[in-house]
């Protein structure tokens, strides 16, 4: 069952690269149409048919992706703004209830992964759509409204919008192919074990800014802990619970410095069309250095 509603929700999302795919062709300002609607088609084939593809066609498509990229053939281009005065004329309506889908949505999450088998990307793609119910049905809003702001919005992300699906990817393909392992013999042969401190500095550092590399703490996760975090940490008789969550979160303190986390930091500057690209990691970069210092001296007092 779970199987089966994962591929519905990748197939739903599918559906909607399609729709962008379609319009971005159809945006005859744009002079890289064709290439950025070839984008989210072969997005939405992979979405939808990933499932039944051979192994070797869905890499195909994704070296197509990022030819299309290097050659700068996926360019947002002109999107039709929402209408600034449609959108104050609802919000003044709605009030403090225009939050509701947004809350619908998160605590539909929460309750669907905590108390279900049915696990986390379900019970998001689950409170997702209940959200969008709540949202039509609160605004009464068309279903062609629907269409329209759903391929506006997937357009101006643009290509940052494949980027945490990559990395996740990147990650898995490090691990196996025993990345992991190799920084272990490089780091053992500078930085002797049997110093606790040391090794929860190492792991914590690492996992920030692997992460920064990575764009995603997730892919940083596995390669970092096999090569650091169990030699240096946890065989020196850390509780792993606390090393494994902490060194996780360790990793998110280097998200808040990276353009590559997309979701976190490209994304709020393509939406708000910012001047600055790096505006939102300038304002994360204190908290990030403060948070990561923190991690360390709580990995430290409270693993061993």
């Amino acid at each position: 069952m779970v199987n089966s509603l994962l591929i519905f929700f990748y197939s739903l999302l599918g559906v909607c690269m399609a729709f962008a795919g379609i319009e971005s062709f159809k945006a005859k300002d744009n002079p890289a149409r064709y290439g950025t609607g070839l984008f989210w088609l072969i997005l939405a084939v992979i979405f939808i048919f990933g499932d039944l593809l051979p192994a070797v066609v869905v890499g195909g498509l994704v070296v197509i992706i990022g030819l299309l990229s290097l050659f700068k053939q996926i360019q947002v281009g002109h999107i039709k703004d929402v209408d600034s005065a449609t959108a104050a004329q609802f919000a003044k309506k709605l009030g403090g209830w225009i939050f509701l889908p947004s809350v619908v949505l998160a605590v539909v999450s929460i309750i669907v992964g905590t108390f279900t088998p049915l696990g986390g990307q379900v019970a998001i793609g689950v409170g997702s759509v209940l959200a969008l119910i709540v949202a039509i049905v609160e605004t009464k809003a068309p279903v062609k409204m629907v269409y329209t702001d759903t391929h506006r919005i997937l357009r101006s992300v643009g290509a940052v919008g494949m980027l945490p699906q990559i990395l996740a990817m990147l990650g898995t393909v490090f691990t196996a192919a025993g990345v992991g392992t190799l920084v272990t013999k490089m780091i053992s042969g500078a930085f002797p074990t049997g110093n606790r401190f040391l090794g929860v500095v190492l792991y914590c550092v690492a996992m920030a800014l692997f992460t920064i590399i990575m764009g995603n703490a997730f892919a940083a996760f596995a390669v970092i802990t096999v090569a650091i975090g169990i030699p240096f940490v946890v065989s020196q008789g850390g509780n792993p619970a606390v090393v494994a969550a902490l060194g996780m979160t360790a990793g998110y303190c280097g998200t808040l410095l990276t353009p590559m986390a997309a979701n976190f930091n490209s994304l709020p500057v393509a939406l708000l069309e910012m001047d600055d690209q790096w505006s939102v990691i300038k304002q994360q970069a204190l908290v990030s250095v403060i948070l990561l210092v923190c991690h360390i001296l709580l990995m430290y007092f409270l693993a061993f």
